[in-house]
């Protein structure tokens, strides 16, 4: 049945005039939105608790443009399944790929950090376009199989290859693999609130993932910011910002909360563009977070700076 809906209804949609394709977006938003309310909960107290000085009337816009967003992103993830490497490269711009491929010629291992804002799944694909040696990108596996298959295939098809978040060291760590670059969208929520660094973001504190940062100490890798923009309907704009090239010279936390800045800038600039649907907040704050901090920050320092 997937394989039956897959190849006899959204492959030849695809395969439709984007243009017409975007007509559609009114009616997914009338579903999403209107009909069905999908996530309304999840997405109305995320941009309460993040925008807590707006108006009802300001965080009912935002929730809006976040929907708006969201059925271009649908279309948009349709459009994937059969756009060629030209088609793609029209619709995201890298602006200084430049910083990249030079870092490569140096031999430099590269964490690639971003978030789930603007068009991720284009991002992802994309890349294979421009960098297409030693390319990773890390994800958690869909419950369903022949989903998953899916999404990876289509991800894959311009050289970058997918690697399950419980065993990417597997793989960056092996000498054979370097240099690698590696994208991490590090902006959802970590499976162990005594794992993650917690910090103020939106608002709250929150819990961030530090496997970007405890990666760069391990591998000496540098450390990259993606920033996405949306110039027009259908196209995005790419630019990427060099956070550090000495990750054993920074203090504990400052690489997590150098990226996180970034991203929280963006939200800010254009709310609309980012994953409010996803329960972000869904961990609990640890009951000493100070105590929590410190010995987190001598297991750091005794692991990657004595």
């Amino acid at each position: 049945m997937n394989n039956l809906f897959y190849w006899g209804v959204l492959y030849p949609i695809s395969k439709l005039p984007y243009k017409l394709l975007y007509c559609f977006r009114p009616l997914l938003y009338f579903i999403l939105f209107i009909l069905i309310g999908y996530r309304k909960k999840v997405v109305s107290e995320n941009l309460k608790n993040s925008f807590p000085q707006d108006s009802e009337q300001e965080r009912n816009k935002k929730r809006k443009g976040f929907y708006w967003h969201l059925t271009t992103l649908i279309i948009e993830a349709v459009l994937n399944l059969h756009f060629s490497a030209k088609q793609l490269q029209a619709r995201m711009i890298y602006r200084n790929p430049e910083l990249l491929t030079n870092l490569q010629k140096e031999k430099r291992n590269i964490i690639l950090v971003g978030g789930h804002y603007g068009n991720w799944e284009w991002l992802i694909t994309s890349l294979g376009i421009y960098f297409p040696t030693h390319l990773y990108g890390l994800g958690m596996p869909l419950s369903a199989s022949y989903w998953q298959k899916k999404l990876t295939e289509r991800r894959e098809r311009f050289g970058l290859n997918v690697i399950h978040s419980k065993n990417y060291r597997d793989y960056l760590l092996n000498e054979d693999n370097h240099p690698f670059l590696l994208l991490m969208l590090a902006d959802q929520s970590p499976g162990d609130s005594r794992k993650s660094y917690w910090m103020n973001f939106l608002h709250q504190p929150t819990a961030i993932a530090l496997g970007s940062e405890t990666l760069a100490n391990e591998t000496q890798a540098c450390v990259v910011y993606c920033h996405v923009l949306k110039s027009t309907n259908g196209r995005y704009e790419v630019e990427f910002e060099v956070l550090t090239q000495t990750p054993n010279s920074l203090p504990f936390g400052a690489i997590t909360e150098s990226y996180t800045q970034r991203l929280e800038a963006a939200i800010v600039k254009d709310p609309s563009l980012w994953l409010w649907s996803h329960k972000r907040w869904k961990r609990e704050v640890p009951e000493n977070i100070i105590a929590l901090h410190r010995e987190q920050e001598e297991r750091f320092n005794a692991k990657y700076r004595l």
